[in-house]
């Protein structure tokens, strides 16, 4: 049975990290380089980025941090925001990064995730799904231009399966920052459709809610900010504590 991963995410905003509850008020948490270098140095599997401005508006991402984040970590990490092109794309990958994840251009223009597993592999290409009541909605990072789309959430997991996506990441926008658990019940109903690996964001607040996810939901990875940034929950622990559990775990020494 393959790992499970424990994922730090860091939202990016001006080219520093920032974490709000369910996409707003948020508040600025540090250097995106010094964070990433302190959650590899702390055993995180990997790390996801988003510029949670550039989509909203529509600009591309900033590569000078990205470039200082790869400079510090071994561990992959991909990059999201504003990735709109396969040659955007390239430049994010020749920054250092190992992933890039699309979320708003994808729904924009389906075609683009072909485009990019063409290219660069499945296994590089990640999709971002921001879901509230089974709706899909884009556009997150802005308040002012958050829109709910036409997809159904199942239905476009398997849409963007088809055109070739190797991983997704479901947000819960509900549950975003709110510590009250994973969404569970909507994890369960990802499960039954999901060909690919499926990571779990928004509502850690305690290690036993990861242990949750993994067990009843059976995702891949478990994403979380706030608990990490905020260090009420250290990887080390949390992975012990895992491990405990017989979850099946990397353990770094």
């Amino acid at each position: 049975m393959l790992a499970k991963r424990i994922v730090p995410c860091l939202d990016i905003r001006e080219g520093r990290v920032v974490k709000g509850v369910a996409f707003k008020d948020h508040k600025d948490m540090g250097d995106p380089a010094q964070l990433a270098k302190y959650y590899s140095e702390q055993g995180a599997d990997e790390l996801v980025f988003y510029d949670i401005t550039a989509s909203p508006e529509k600009r591309d991402v900033d590569l000078s941090w990205v470039e200082k984040v790869a400079a510090q970590i071994s561990i992959p990490f991909s990059v999201a925001g504003g990735i709109r092109s396969v040659a955007q794309a390239k430049r994010v990958f020749e920054a250092g990064a190992d992933k890039i994840s699309i979320n708003t251009p994808a729904l924009e223009r389906p075609d683009l995730i072909l485009e990019l597993v063409e290219k660069f592999g499945s296994q590089a290409v990640v999709i971002g799904i921001d879901v509230r009541a089974g709706e899909i909605y884009s556009n997150t990072g802005s308040l002012s231009a958050t829109a709910k789309t036409k997809w159904k959430a199942l239905e476009w997991i398997e849409e963007v399966q088809r055109r070739g996506a190797g991983e997704i990441v479901i947000n819960s926008m509900a549950q975003d920052g709110a510590k009250n658990g994973y969404d569970i019940s909507f994890l369960k109903s990802v499960a039954k459709v999901a060909k690919v690996p499926i990571i779990a964001s928004g509502g850690a607040g305690k290690r036993e809610h990861f242990k949750d996810v993994f067990e009843m939901a059976d995702v891949d990875g478990a994403l979380a900010a706030s608990v990490f940034h905020s260090k009420s929950i250290k990887i080390p622990e949390l992975k012990s504590y895992l491990a405990q559990c017989a979850i099946p775990i990397r353990i770094t020494l």
